[in-house]
């Protein structure tokens, strides 16, 4: 296919492909998929060879939200029966994040709910910060603690944090369907205070809360004008008691070229298969891994993943390799700090989103059936006293 020379050639220039061009990649069909993946594959291994990056997420803080995001099983009025506790302590979360790192975890995601945290809060996690990296030589920390107030990246980054998470979700158009208790602008500032702390940015989505084409390659080309470091993909995990309970829009099929695409307009950043990918991919995960370059390890904030062990022999049969802490994730142009302009495009040789034509209507996909049996509710590991799945 013409289009998916042009894009491996884009990609291994890091130019920007049109609209039209990332549009197209989501529209192919089952019988171009795995030219799709080989595609995208040959770009991925370009910037990241074979090696998988794990991460392992610390939920410091379950439920108890005030925030009334759609698809979250923490929000406001949520009834999904998830785990619900305050804080943990430094000890207690530095002993979670240890199972993860002995598992082949090179960086601990540390996950608060909440609007955004406190002077207190920050002080907290600080010392949690401090405890892991005592306890864990080489682990990277990202820290995930909502919006941020002017200051507090950088004491984050001041105890030790080297990266900071907030995801943009879905498209501007759309956000305020999603939540209402905060725009998307608050998204997009926090991520910008993140960038000017000196902290590694990490900002992605999260496909199949019913949104059309358009609204995935808004999202994708936002986060790339953006130009974070990595860019989780997360498929929704429907839980019941949220209002997007009921959205099961995910294909095995749609997600590979979700990731496909996200390679292509992303070419040299870490994409990092997120939740919802043993509900949503199930046996494709293995494909997936031609795409994207991370994964998290295990279980993640209020749901369970599949087996660690289970992880690591997919990574091992499909012939890559688990990045260790001593191998650098980023290609060296973005290691050495080099693309972060402060607002440009990173690898853009034109600086604009696409193709400046108006979009296309798109219809809202539909898909599969819904796999409630593969949605559990996380019952072990940070929060409780049954060992961690790691």
């Amino acid at each position: 296919m013409d289009l998916l020379n042009t894009l491996v050639d884009k990609g291994l220039r890091r130019e920007l492909p049109t609209r039209d061009e990332a549009l197209a990649v989501l529209a192919t069909s089952d019988d171009d998929l795995l030219d799709v993946v080989a595609a995208a594959g040959k770009v991925r291994r370009h910037w990241f060879g074979r090696r998988v990056k794990l991460n392992y997420l610390v939920n410091l803080k379950s439920g108890l939200c005030p925030e009334d995001c759609s698809y979250c099983s923490q929000r406001l009025g949520s009834t999904a029966g998830i785990l619900k506790y305050t804080w943990l302590k430094p000890d207690q979360a530095s002993d979670a994040a240890a199972a993860g790192v002995a598992g082949g975890a090179k960086r601990v995601c540390l996950v608060a709910s909440g609007r955004g945290p406190t002077d207190r809060d920050v002080d907290r996690v600080s010392e949690t910060i401090k405890a892991i990296k005592d306890n864990n030589e080489g682990v990277e920390v990202c820290a995930c603690l909502g919006l941020l107030s002017d200051g507090q990246a950088e004491r984050l980054r001041e105890a030790g944090a080297d990266a900071y998470n907030h995801n943009l979700n879905t498209s501007e158009a759309t956000y305020g369907e999603i939540t209402t208790t905060h725009t998307y602008e608050d998204r997009v500032d926090t991520v910008q205070k993140a960038h000017a702390a000196g902290l590694s940015a990490c900002s992605g989505l999260i496909a199949g809360m019913g949104e059309t084409d358009e609204d995935l390659v808004d999202v994708v080309f936002s986060l790339r004008e953006l130009d974070p470091d990595s860019v989780p993909v997360n498929f929704l995990i429907p839980f019941e008691g949220t209002p997007l309970g009921k959205e099961w829009n995910l294909t095995p099929q749609r997600c590979l070229r979700i990731l496909a695409m996200t390679r292509f307009v992303c070419p040299d950043v870490e994409v990092r298969i997120a939740g919802g990918r043993e509900v949503h991919l199930r046996t494709m995960q293995p494909l997936a891994l031609h795409l994207a370059n991370s994964i998290f390890l295990g279980d993640y904030l209020t749901s369970e993943g599949q087996a660690g062990k289970a992880d690591l022999e997919m990574i091992a049969d499909a012939g890559f390799e688990v990045e260790g802490t001593g191998q650098v994730t980023l290609p060296e142009h973005r290691a050495a700090g080099g693309c972060h302009d402060g607002g440009g495009v990173c690898g853009s040789d034109g600086g604009a989103c696409g193709s400046g034509e108006e979009p296309q209507a798109a219809e809202r996909h539909t898909g599969a059936e819904p796999r409630t049996d593969l949605v559990a509710v996380r019952r072990r590991g940070a929060g409780t006293d049954l060992a961690p799945n790691a």
